[in-house]
């Protein structure tokens, strides 16, 4: 039995590591080739100016001045937590192995550090970053998140992914021929993508060797492409009721030994144009909880032995 009715991500480090554990997110100054021209300009249609990495150190700082600032508020409650630096803004392995090999050991070398958490994309895993992750995984600790979103090329397209459902799956096979643990990111509520199409992703991620998952809401934001298009027609966002059903519906399905990273996401709250009610982040998860309760259901229940 689970700390709660799915296999959470703190339940998964506790069991590894005895203890408490922190996600450190950094920032290393990498960029994407969705934004340097590579394969567009401006990123995914969702994405903020910061990559993804709203809540990562300071951009610009040094990887340990970026660790000091964040650990320093971790230590007020957990003095004795240790900590996964967590490699989040932009596209963390487009850079050559030397740059990857200098941010990631420097990182490593914090006290207290046991692991990475490394977020890309899975078409900017060359064969010397494979090699350089493989060495990484045999040494520490070491999850890799594939930016996955939708199974439905359809989508990816409209959303500016960049690349296409076969790249993910290829991407996610290099990793795990070389043991390396993977957790997929999905987003529920993109434009035009129905209840249906959004259940077909979350029963193609029960199927593929993935060891964990994070599922986010779709949160438009100002200064975004979608943010601009939103603003200029406005088209449905997911309820609350709507969300917390949808992701009850995917748990009930994935493997029950499948990490949860995530069950929601954090929008900047100056930058948040919608869903407004995804501001208060621990109702939503307190909701999950509870229609989980209220179905007496749990994640797995549905999954074919």
């Amino acid at each position: 039995m689970h700390e709660k009715r799915y296999h959470t991500f703190n339940e998964h480090l506790r069991e590894t590591f005895g203890g408490k554990i922190f996600k450190v997110s950094l920032d290393a100054g990498f960029t994407c080739p969705n934004r340097d021209g590579t394969l567009g300009k401006g990123g995914c249609i969702y994405c903020s100016a910061r990559g993804s990495g709203d809540f990562a150190g300071k951009q610009g700082q040094s990887i340990h001045n970026q660790f000091i600032d964040v650990t320093e508020r971790m230590k007020k409650k957990w003095p004795s937590a240790s900590y996964i630096a967590y490699f989040q803004a932009y596209t963390n392995t487009y850079a050559p192995v030397k740059r990857l090999r200098e941010v990631y050991e420097e990182a490593l070398e914090e006290e207290n550090v046991v692991g990475l958490s490394i977020s890309t994309r899975p078409d900017c895993l060359p064969g010397d970053v494979l090699d350089y992750l493989e060495e990484l995984n045999q040494r520490t600790y070491l999850w890799v998140e594939l930016g996955l979103q939708s199974i439905h090329d359809r989508t990816m397209e409209s959303i500016g992914r960049g690349h296409d459902y076969a790249q993910f799956v290829k991407g996610l096979d290099q990793l795990r021929a070389r043991g390396i643990r993977v957790c997929a990111h999905v987003i529920l509520g993109l434009p035009g993508e129905t209840k249906a199409e959004m259940m077909a992703t979350g029963k193609a991620v029960a199927k593929l060797p993935l060891q964990g998952v994070k599922l986010h809401l779709l949160h438009v934001l100002r200064g975004t492409p979608l943010g601009v298009m939103y603003q200029h027609e406005p088209f449905a966002l997911m309820t609350k009721d709507e969300y917390v059903s949808l992701v009850v519906d995917i748990l009930e399905i994935l493997p029950p030994e499948m990490v949860i990273h995530r069950l929601t996401g954090d929008g900047p709250p100056e930058e948040l144009i919608g869903p407004l009610w995804s501001r208060k982040k621990w109702e939503v998860l307190n909701a999950i909880d509870a229609e989980l309760e209220r179905r007496d259901t749990w994640q797995g229940k549905r999954t074919k032995k």
